[in-house]
């Protein structure tokens, strides 16, 4: 055993997310469904291309108004 090694220490919010889970145990299942409903979607990369090819490239200094 290392002189370095620190005892097993678990923070207070580690122990609160330990315990809800031994709790609820349709958390994570939960946690997966709101993942899915917001943020696993299909791309359509075309749609994405064209969007891309439409933008208008921003001058060098924005916020510099022109004397002319």
């Amino acid at each position: 055993m290392s002189i370095f090694r620190r005892p097993d220490y678990q923070s207070d919010a580690t122990q609160f997310i330990n315990q809800l889970k031994a709790s609820r145990p349709e958390l994570d299942q939960q946690q997966q469904a709101g993942r899915a409903l917001l943020w696993d979607k299909q791309v359509d990369r075309k749609i994405w291309g064209e969007y891309r090819e439409g933008q208008v490239a921003q001058k060098p200094y924005v916020y510099q108004t022109n004397a002319d």
